[in-house]
């Protein structure tokens, strides 16, 4: 267990790194000449004085006082009052609306049928300490969306968490899961994994319930003592296959509009091919009780009273789930400020509104600190700073099922969004804590810098520093050398789980997700307990951090509005693209190492069995030895890669409006830098699932939510499809020599010369 220091501790930490930065005053600003930077910096501050807690405060409680998931009234309702806020602000403001597929249930039945019988509530239970939570008939109740219709009677086997490395595990002990009942545990990757898993290893049906190891009473006092789950709560949410495509299950790559070509629902790839329910830890406990057969593992085991089993036997389960496979409506609402002098250049920003109940911290935390950003710019506008570029406020539909509001968009105005969007900022849910940002590593360089100018509330040092102290103080001891020695934070990559993934990963828009969390107690994710008492209680309480959120994507929206030159910079991306090189020559090194091992492990068993045939062990089987691949053509890539990101950090400075070099066409070199992302894109997509064109970030095919990062080699290689990743190598290759050329164009835009 990592020992955590002192608040004082942390504090002093900060304060000293604080001591190597400039003051916010004077700092310099990427994309801006010194006095436009200046500007720039009293720009902000004026936005600032325009934040209101209080505003936050009371538009949650208006948009959480009823359940509002997709199709609802109250969804409707919500929509409608987003867009008069948008107007009232000198937006001009529509609801796009689209046509998806939102299957809702019909009957849900889970029942033990041997050794003895028991029926399973399925029913989260209301408490007089949170208001919403009694509102029953205009709850979903507890299910998966996309599992299929079932009626399904086997034994039960527990799988952990139900990645393809547990049945490994259960192979290694003779287990079959086929025609059997699974349960899994929440946690270790996307819960549209587990039943897609399980259905590639023969199971029938699959069940996933929350431990409360990991989502309970072992985290904390559980609700409503404390913020956690309690033995009732359950984790609603899609098990479609994201991983294939996200949105409307029926309309992949255009937007599910009234006239669109329909596919018929048997064939659509992305809903599950088992049915699959989400259950209590209460309703789990007498199920996993049950079972019998070996002990599990003990990283298996969670926290229930009971000694854990894996079974097959002596448990015996019945589900039966029967779903409404409705066409429903989903309401985007768009909102535009239309810029000054390039109106044809678009920062999009984004987040979803829709819930699976109240959804105070999921998504409405998110959505009302963009509400406020959204207010305060408006003013500014009325007030003569109207932005140089367009903004375009997305308030997302059908999040939760599958990203769909956004997918739909983003498919239907595809052609638009590549040819004048120039970054996605997305967010979610926000809460007390530290900055997180995910997303387009063009863009580490402006997240610092932005990061730099923003203060955190609860220990009086920028949010970039809080964070450097909490990694330092959180780091392994060998990592620390290196964490000081970085000019800045590392932001992460991208996979899926947000509205950021159809600009990304499909269009190739540079991105963001941006927010906080980390000191906000969880515990009512998906459930009738993601309310407005429980965050007012909990996740933030003085909604600090939802002004903090404002403070730090609103500048990013402005800064990208305003700059005279868009701040791109490619010597970061450049760098994390030669370390996922590197990581995949390790990994496909470390793959061969583990096979020889393990075929001297098969060899010794095959030597017991020969000796022994009484011996009770399963007959083992040699694996295939990774190859030794040629990444040369890899190498190569990189290495243009970085050096033309170095040569345009070069003379990047040099188009800047200051600059001697008036020759430079600034907005012919946005063109360039915005387009570039697009270079990294393919319309082949990645292999087996083409929607995914972007060749550097994708979300894992057995990961869901996690990123892969170079997706179309690396994944060959873990699937040990080793011809194609050879063949992957290559395309990779050419990527990035596209790529890096583009990246030679800004150059030579930089310094004056025409293209």
């Amino acid at each position: 267990m990592i020992r955590r220091l002192a608040p004082v501790v942390l504090a002093s930490l900060a304060l000293s790194l604080s001591a190597q930065t400039t003051s916010t005053h004077d700092a310099p600003v990427g994309g801006f000449s010194v006095p436009a930077a200046a500007a720039e910096h009293s720009l902000e501050a004026q936005y600032d004085a325009r934040l209101d807690r209080n505003d936050l405060r009371d538009w949650m409680k208006r948009l959480t006082a009823r359940p509002h998931h997709l199709g609802s009234a109250y969804d409707r309702d919500n929509s409608e009052f987003i867009a008069s806020l948008f107007r009232s602000w000198g937006y001009e403001t529509a609801i796009e609306e689209f046509q998806v597929l939102f299957p809702t249930p019909k009957s849900r039945l889970l029942e033990m049928v041997g050794p003895q019988h028991f029926t399973a509530n399925l029913a989260e239970t209301p408490l007089t300490d949170d208001p919403t939570s009694s509102q029953v008939s205009e709850q979903l109740p507890t299910f998966n969306a996309y599992s299929i219709d079932g009626d399904v009677t086997g034994d039960l086997v527990y799988v952990n968490f139900g990645v393809p490395k547990d049945y490994e595990e259960l192979d290694r002990r003779g287990i079959d899961v086929k025609g059997k009942i699974v349960i899994a545990r929440y946690g270790g990757s996307w819960r549209g994994i587990k039943p897609k898993v399980a259905a590639e290893h023969g199971a029938i049906g699959c069940l996933i319930y929350s431990d409360p190891h990991d989502d309970g009473y072992f985290q904390g006092d559980v609700y409503p003592k404390g913020a956690f789950r309690n033995d009732s709560g359950a984790q609603r949410g899609s098990v479609m296959d994201m991983p294939q495509y996200p949105g409307d299950p029926l309309t992949p790559g255009v937007g599910a509009t009234a006239t669109a070509k329909r596919l018929d629902r048997k064939d659509a790839t992305t809903l599950t091919k088992i049915p699959v329910l989400p259950i209590s830890y209460g309703d789990a406990l007498p199920l996993l009780r049950a079972i019998s057969g070996p002990v599990a593992p003990q990283e298996w085991r969670g926290s229930l009273p009971i000694t854990y089993h894996i079974g097959p036997g002596v448990a015996r389960v019945h589900l039966k789930l029967e779903f409404n496979w409705d066409m429903v409506p989903a309401r985007d609402v768009i909102a535009r400020l239309r810029g000054s002098q390039r109106p044809d250049q678009w920062i999009v920003r984004g987040n979803h509104y829709d819930a699976w109940v109240n959804g105070a911290e999921d998504p409405i935390s998110g959505q009302v600190a963009m509400l406020e950003e959204a207010k305060a710019i408006g003013q500014l506008a009325k007030e003569g700073h109207r932005p140089v570029r367009t903004i375009i406020y997305a308030a997302w539909d059908g999040e939760e099922e599958g990203l769909l509001g956004s997918t739909e968009w983003a498919e239907t105005h595809a052609e638009e969004l590549q040819r004048n969007a120039v970054v996605y900022i997305n967010s979610d849910t926000n809460g007390r804590g530290f900055l997180g940002v995910e997303g387009s590593h063009t863009l580490e360089r402006f997240v610092n810098e932005v990061a730099r100018d923003v203060n955190d509330p609860e220990r009086n040092v920028s949010v970039l520093q809080r964070l450097r102290a909490r990694q330092l103080t959180t780091a392994a001891a060998g990592d620390r050398k290196s964490l000081r020695s970085q000019d800045g934070i590392r932001i992460g990559a991208l996979g899926s789980g947000s509205d950021y993934s159809a600009f990304l990963q499909h269009l190739g828009v540079a991105a963001l997700n941006v927010g906080y969390g980390g000191e906000d107690g969880s515990g009512s994710y998906h459930s009738i307990f993601d309310s407005y008492s429980h965050f007012t209680r909990f996740v933030d309480p003085d909604f600090q951090y939802g002004l903090t959120q404002a403070r730090t994507t609103g500048r990013m929206v402005l800064r990208l509005a305003n700059a005279e030159v868009l701040p791109f910079e490619f010597t970061h991306m450049a760098d994390t693209v030669a370390r996922y090189a590197d990581d995949l020559t390790h990994l496909a090194a470390s793959m061969r190492e583990e096979a020889e091992e393990r075929n001297l492990e098969v060899n010794d068993q095959s030597l017991v069995l020969a000796a022994d045939p009484t011996e009770p062990m399963a007959a083992p089987k040699p694996e295939t030895v990774a190859p030794y691949l040629n990444f040369a053509p890899l190498q190569n890539a990189v290495a243009h890669l970085q050096r033309s990101a170095k040569a345009f950090d070069a003379v990047r400075v040099n188009a800047i409006a200051a600059s001697p070099n008036a020759s430079v066409n600034q907005e012919s070199l946005d063109r360039v830098l915005m387009h570039a992302e697009r270079m990294l894109t393919r319309d082949q997509g990645l292999p087996r699932r083409p929607w995914y064109r972007h060749f550097v970030y994708a979300p894992g095919y057995y990961t869901g939510y996690g990123v892969k990062t170079l997706p179309g080699v690396r994944e060959a290689i873990e699937q040990r499809q080793y011809p194609e990743a050879e063949q992957q190598v290559t395309i990779l290759a050419g990527v990035l020599d596209a790529y890096a050329a583009e990246i030679d164009r800004a150059t030579a835009l930089a310094q004056g010369r025409k293209e």
